[in-house]
């Protein structure tokens, strides 16, 4: 079929080729080698040899031939050229009536050239937010040349890089190429130039520099934010209103601005007396404008402002300022404007900010670098009387009706209140007692023979005096005094001052009181009350040790030697026996001696103090009876049928593989409570208490396992007892203080002898 060039393909202007001769048929069968057979190959189609021959090397339709032609192979166009496109970059410029920041838009395309039949296509890659229709900007076709070539259609000479096309009255500009592209070309022989840049878009300019303020937004003050950062978070400042007018005074003032809403609070601190008992709020909570010119009339605030109003009363419309440029812009009070000496103008009120709390001054330093908070005096009148005291209130006398406190409860309210008590005080010391034996100082006799027991409660400062029944004295003995708190001798009683209890501080071995107009004279005291106070030597100074052993030091400082000679009489080779420990005396000598020497300047109670303190006395040896113990051992064997001897064998030769014959022992008895022995803990330390150890402590591995093997001995029948009590009593050892290590004691001092020769 032959085809007229420039008309379209359309009935009417196709027409046959009446000089075509040949028209072949497919071939199915074939005989190859002599042998028929189905034909399933692909052949190439029989070309005409009057017809249009196509070479690969060559370009298409419509384009002129660089090369000599029938060079390749015998193809058509559409087969020769399938699925081979060429593709270039190009962008045209669109116009922009509306928008005076770009004159125009540069919108970038693709050219897509088809080989096989001369059409192309353009398209545009989609922009997101560009706001305009993108896409297939030209579909599949031919296209003409511009006038007045339009009898022609454009090929793959007129597309090329840096050159300008129009299509359809609108001119692309190409700018790149893909690399087939170019490669084609040039094997085509059609220079293909280098890429150029496309063409700056105005209008993405200006959409790049909104979304870069979009990409770097201002901080957004969200109130739901700000109150969940800076919530229970409030400044407050300390500040005054000068109102000294006929009738006003200096108000004192408290302004509170809360973070989490920015608003302002103001509260009066009203004085004592000054008639005004009314209200503290000076001002209700909210946001303070910084200039106030009085209350706005109505109309004067609205969200609108409307300019006119059009139509009639059926149909009306309104015009409203867009720009709104009737309201005027209200400023109010932030934290930045709140510092010491800023003057706030509430509602035409002059306040002045005189200082602020420490947590609003930690605020400021850590978010605003300020470091001076200086405050400032605030102005007084000269008739306003001075702040109370409550220091310096002085109470009724006391008028003997129960104790001080309930008293002076009355007189501080009119609704009676119990006096409280220190809680804490009485959980930590509740039964702690100190007990102290005395005597009575009087000019009876009798009186003088009595035993009296002084105890005095830590939990609530009380004291309670007990008598000691003796036969054939003329007393019964039992309760002294009851319960309570003792006044210190000396103390008027009906007095406006508040009285002064005995403390602890105020007993001590030696010492005299006065209860109830009876004197008693401190001679003892029980173990807990001496171990209590040796304890706590920062409340009672008589168990000072380093106290004690300074003032002794002043003392003999200058009589070293009667002292020693005093305490030891026979003072030969004494630097030898201080240097074995070997030195001891009684206490009765030490007392003495100290007596002699210092005489009241060192009380009973310092002399006890020192004395266990260099106590020479040693622990008893072990109260527990090896027999005993190995009776009590096999008892609990037998009785819970224990037969794991050889395991515990065999655990010792794991954890000791060198057969060491004594272990520490830590590990010892972590391994007899790891095999589940029926001993309890306190057996089981009775047990190691009476086995063989050596110069380390450590004990023996050999004589443990004798000590629980049940078939080697006997054992004497022994019945169930409290191995925590009864086996082996274990009360702890008291230094008592009766034998003083006196060269320890000399040690201490750190005073030279100044013996004479003969003893030295």
């Amino acid at each position: 079929m032959l085809r007229i060039p420039g008309m379209p393909l359309l009935p009417g202007t196709l027409f046959r080729d009446v000089n075509k001769v040949y028209y072949p048929k497919s071939q199915s069968l074939l005989n190859f080698r002599g042998i028929p057979m189905l034909s399933d190959r692909l052949q190439s189609t029989a070309v005409d040899p009057a017809g249009v021959v196509v070479d690969i090397s060559c370009p298409p339709a419509q384009a002129q031939a660089l090369y000599p032609p029938r060079t390749g192979p015998r193809l058509p166009p559409w087969l020769a050229y399938d699925k081979k496109v060429l593709s270039f970059k190009a962008y045209f410029k669109q116009t922009l009536q509306e928008n005076f920041h770009a004159p125009y838009m540069v919108r970038n395309v693709k050219i897509y050239y088809y080989l096989e039949d001369g059409t192309l296509d353009i398209h545009e890659p989609k922009v997101e937010n560009s706001g305009i229709v993108q896409g297939c900007v030209l579909h599949r076709q031919r296209v003409p040349k511009p006038p007045p070539c339009d009898n022609e259609f454009l090929s793959i000479v007129d597309l090329n890089v840096d050159k300008t096309v129009q299509i359809f009255d609108r001119n692309y500009h190409i700018y790149d190429c893909d690399p087939f592209t170019r490669s084609f070309l040039n094997k085509h022989g059609i220079v293909v130039p280098d890429p150029v840049s496309a063409a700056v878009d105005p209008a993405e300019a200006v959409r790049k520099r909104g979304q870069a303020r979009a990409s770097a937004p201002p901080e957004k003050r969200h109130p739901f934010a700000q109150f969940l950062k800076y919530d229970r978070q409030i400044l407050k400042f300390q500040a005054y209103w000068d109102d000294r007018t006929d009738m006003g005074d200096v108000r004192k003032l408290e302004v509170c601005y809360y973070l989490a809403d920015d608003t302002i609070e103001v509260k009066e601190a009203h004085i004592r007396n000054s008639g005004r008992d009314g209200p503290s709020m000076f001002l209700k909570r909210g946001r303070l404008q910084r200039e106030f010119d009085g209350m706005l009339l109505p109309g004067q605030q609205t969200p609108v402002t409307l300019l006119n109003v059009l139509g009639s009363s059926r149909n009306v419309r309104y015009c409203v300022d867009p720009l709104n440029l009737g309201n005027k812009e209200i400023l109010y009070y932030s934290q930045r404007d709140l510092q010491i000496g800023s003057v706030l103008n509430v509602y035409g009120r002059a306040v002045v900010i005189t200082d602020m709390d420490p947590f609003t001054r930690q605020y400021y330093r850590d978010h605003y670098g300020i470091e001076q908070f200086t405050p400032l005096p605030q102005p007084t009148r000269s008739d306003v009387c001075a702040p109370y005291d409550k220091s310096g209130r002085m109470l009724p006398p006391y008028n003997g009706w129960g104790s001080y406190e309930d008293s002076a409860g009355n007189c501080m309210s009119i609704v009676i209140k119990r006096p409280k008590t220190d809680f804490r005080k009485f959980i930590k010391y509740d039964r702690y007692v100190l007990r102290f034996g005395a005597k009575m100082l009087s000019t009876i006799r009798e009186n003088c023979e009595r035993i009296f027991v002084i105890s005095y409660f830590l939990s609530d400062d009380t004291m309670q005096v007990q008598e000691v029944a003796v036969r054939n004295s003329g007393f019964l003995g039992g309760e002294f005094m009851k319960r309570t708190r003792v006044l210190m001798p000396g103390q008027e009683k009906f007095s406006c001052k508040q009285p002064v209890y005995y403390r602890p501080c105020n007993f001590f071995i030696g010492g005299t009181m006065s209860i109830k107009d009876f004197i008693f004279h401190l001679v003892s005291a029980d173990e807990f009350t001496l171990m209590y106070m040796e304890h706590h030597p920062e409340q009672f100074a008589h168990t000072n040790v380093d106290e004690i052993l300074e003032k002794i030091r002043k003392a003999l400082e200058p009589r070293m030697s009667d002292f020693v000679s005093s305490c030891v009489p026979d003072c030969a080779d004494l630097d030898k026996k201080m240097e074995q420990n070997a030195v001891f005396v009684s206490f009765e000598s030490l007392k003495g001696a100290l007596v002699a020497l210092m005489g009241n300047t060192i009380s009973d109670h310092e002399i006890i103090t020192i004395c266990r303190h260099f106590s020479g006395e040693q622990a008893p040896p072990n109260a527990c009876a090896r027999d005993k113990v190995l009776a009590a051992a096999h008892l609990e064997i037998k009785r819970s049928l224990w037969n794991g001897r050889d395991e515990l064998m065999e655990h010792f030769h794991h954890i000791n593989p060198t057969n060491k014959p004594f272990m520490p022992e830590t590990q010892v008895r972590s391994t007899l409570r790891g095999f589940r022995m029926p001993f309890t803990l306190e057996l089981i330390d009775n047990i190691l208490s009476v086995l063989n150890r050596n110069d380390c402590d450590d004990i023996e591995v050999c004589d443990l396992m004798n000590f629980i093997d049940v078939s080697c001995f006997k054992g004497c029948d022994m019945p169930p007892i409290n191995y925590a009590f009864e086996l082996c009593p274990k009360l702890p050892f008291q230094y008592k203080g009766r034998v003083i290590d006196f060269g320890c004691l000399l040690k201490a001092l750190n005073l030279p002898l100044n013996l004479p020769a003969s003893q030295s």
